[in-house]
């Protein structure tokens, strides 16, 4: 120190204060991580494997959370402010504009004789009372809300509210994701490497309880054979004649057929049961019974759970026929699961789409859909993802309820039955578990547009979740023997949200940019052919300095070198990889070669003792 100025010293002091201030802060920020207790006791108990698919549960209550945050603050606060006279703001109705008087009828529920059972029917669909609350898109029917010094462009905020959370999502899912990237790319070893890493560091030291610890060694032990089987399986391989070869691959042509077959028979279900459900449930509700009306309002969220139950356990059946290595097995039925999972909301959207905009009259003509049967079709399509919502909440409840719990039961008090024998306990699946609530979340992106509480609504269902999950792995489920690591599933986990996001972003940019007309009769983009028109018509209030710049920045002549830099920009980084590789295979040969002379010199060493003892 004595050769630093006092300004040296003074800046390095302080350096190191801030960064102790720092340490100190993180320290204490731990002690108010939600759930920390839990998953500590669970990591204990289970290990980092299970622990992990909790970690990815609290990620997704606090994703949905942030997303609420950001349509509450843009879409739902200065709407309540203006409508509890809170504030000294008033409402900016939608000007008129050359519509036919048609498009424009919004036919409010009737306020007679209600049923009872009619409330829970409106509580499980979405429709009724709940129709006209802030829950669905149609309530929003204003252009903005004025301010003493400005006027709030609410289509704008609503559009930007959508475009933010999407981005957010994204950002946050690759920042998690590139951390897990890393490590697996640090752990693709070969295959002595990979022996050696379980035998000499495989153990979870994070497991303090002995069933946990048996399970672990059964879990070391089965990967121990499952490599001993790729092993086989690649000998077998190179073993083949041409004649076994071309077997092999007719039999899993023949079966990816089947696999085919599967996935459109269930998608055509989907589509139909939708048609069924969408032409029957207009019905009045006098006209039905209660049982018969809420499985009309609730036929395609069944038939899409149905498809989700029955299908892994084909795929399961099927892939043992198609001669792959067991790791191979795993993530080629979990591909086909997510796919079909996945696949399915957006069935269920893209027929809902082609049932608005087919018409039997002239109807569509004059407002670009089926105005009679989807006067507000926005907030329909959002009923449909509240019942898939609160549907596969149902489902979680009551299997955990009426099927774990009975079945522990059973199978604890007895166990002297063969059928209990053979049926076993249920085992914790974390597959399974992790593509539940990533369907879930889906469903919640592509919502968010069409009814803007749907995240509060999938975070107040994840918390549930969180707490029956935990009941169910204490009390009524065993852990798979097939286990995870830690690093592994997080990547895995956040490579399927990934799939998920991707898979939204579909429907709802068809639905915003050109393929159907947004609704006349609700909404706060009424006189706009489609929900992206107001970022031009925004662009043409800017000063027209600033509207050069942003037609220049979308125009060709930008994209053109902007795309070409992307690319050079993309083959540095890849040639940069490509060089790190390389310097990884050299050290790791370098690395083998000084093993290599450490046994020489030991084995020189141990003939120079002899020597001397001789």
């Amino acid at each position: 120190m004595k050769y630093l100025s006092e300004w040296d010293q003074w800046k390095r002091y302080s350096s190191k204060s801030w960064k102790r201030f720092l340490e100190k802060a993180r320290e204490m920020t731990t002690h108010l991580e939600l759930w920390r207790e839990d998953l500590r006791s669970i990591e204990g108990k289970f290990g980092t494997g299970i622990q992990s698919y909790f970690s990815f549960l609290r990620f997704l209550v606090l994703l949905n959370l942030v997303i609420f945050l950001i349509i509450f603050m843009l879409i739902l606060l200065p709407v309540l402010l203006t409508k509890h006279k809170i504030t000294n703001s008033s409402f900016v109705l939608i000007p008129s504009k050359d519509i036919d008087i048609q498009c424009t009828v919004y036919p409010i529920s009737s306020s007679g004789l209600i049923y009872f059972y009619s409330y829970i029917i409106d509580l499980l669909s979405g429709t009724g009372f709940l129709e006209e609350t802030c829950l669905f898109y149609g309530h929003y029917t204003i252009n903005g809300v004025k301010f003493q010094n400005f006027t709030y462009d609410l289509p704008l905020a609503y559009l930007l509210s959508t475009v933010t959370y999407l981005v957010l999502s994204l950002l946050w899912i690759v920042k998690r994701s590139v951390e897990g990237f890393k490590v697996n790319l640090i752990q693709s070893e070969e295959h002595f490497q990979s022996y050696c890493n379980k035998i000499f560091a495989g153990w979870d030291f994070c497991i303090t309880n002995r069933s946990m610890a048996n399970l672990k060694h059964s879990s070391l032990r089965y990967e121990l054979r499952a490599d001993l089987e790729e092993e086989r399986i690649r000998q077998k391989i190179a073993e083949r004649t041409s004649e076994d070869t071309i077997r092999i691959y007719s039999l899993r042509l023949l079966l990816n057929c089947v696999v085919l077959a599967v996935l459109a028979a269930c998608f055509y279900a989907i589509y139909r049961a939708t048609i069924f459900s969408q032409e029957h449930m207009k019905k009045e509700i006098d006209k039905m019974v209660f049982g018969e009306n809420l499985l009309i309002l609730y036929l395609p969220s069944i038939v899409i759970t149905l498809a989700n139950f029955i299908t892994p356990v084909i795929f399961a059946k099927i892939i043992h026929y198609e001669d792959y290595s067991p790791g191979f097995e795993i993530r080629l039925t979990i591909l086909r699961c997510v796919f079909m999972r996945l696949a399915t909301i957006c069935v269920l959207v893209f027929t809902l789409g082609s049932k608005i905009t087919s018409c039997d009259n002239l109807s569509c003509e004059l407002c670009g859909y089926n105005q009679k049967l989807y006067p507000c079709w926005e907030t329909q399509v959002g009923q449909e993802m509240y019942k898939l919502m609160i549907f596969d909440l149902i489902i979680i409840l009551a299997v955990t309820l009426f099927v774990d719990f009975p079945r522990k039961l059973l199978v604890t008090y007895c166990s002297s039955w063969k059928l209990m024998q053979c049926w076993g306990q249920q085992e914790f699946a974390i597959p399974d578990n992790v593509l539940g609530i990533v369907y879930g979340q889906t469903i919640c992106w592509i919502g968010a547009f069409f009814s803007p509480l749907i995240p509060a609504i999938a975070t107040l269902k994840l918390i549930i979740i969180f707490y029956v999950k935990e009941m169910s792995l204490l009390y009524t489920c065993k852990p798979s023997p097939r286990q995870f690591r830690a690093s592994n599933s997080n990547f895995f986990f956040l490579l399927v949200l990934l799939i998920g996001l991707c898979l939204a972003v579909i429907p709802l940019t068809i639905s915003m940019a050109h393929s159907i007309p947004s609704s006349k009769a609700c909404g706060p983009f009424t006189n706009l052919n489609t929900t992206w028109e107001v970022v031009p018509k925004t662009v043409s209030t800017f000063p027209s300095s600033l509207q050069s710049l942003v037609h220049g920045v979308t125009s060709e002549a930008f994209a053109v070198p902007f795309f070409m830099i992307i690319c050079l920009v993309m083959f540095y980084f890849i040639a940069l990889a490509g060089a790190h590789k390389r310097v990884v295979v050299q050290l790791r040969e370098q690395l083998s070669l000084e093993s290599r002379d450490k046994r020489y010199l030991i084995q020189k060493l141990t003939e120079a003792q002899k020597d001397v003892r001789n």
